[in-house]
């Protein structure tokens, strides 16, 4: 489990090895959410990318009939 700082100006360096996971980028933007007592940074994509990101999803799940 890696363990990051608060620096004195509220910056944390997240570790190498969860960067290259996520292929994240020096200047890349992430989202930044308040999940309980804990902050989730989340990278933002662009749309073109996420493209397929449910391929392989099983579709065949019991669904509720539409409201009308």
């Amino acid at each position: 489990m890696n363990t990051v700082t608060l620096s004195p100006k509220f910056q944390v360096v997240i570790p190498q090895s969860i960067r290259k996971a996520l292929h994240l980028k020096a200047g890349e933007q992430l989202r930044v959410l308040r999940y309980g007592d804990r902050v989730e940074f989340i990278p933002v994509r662009p749309m073109q990318e996420m493209r397929g990101f449910l391929r392989g999803m099983d579709t065949l799940i019991e669904r509720e009939d539409d409201r009308l």
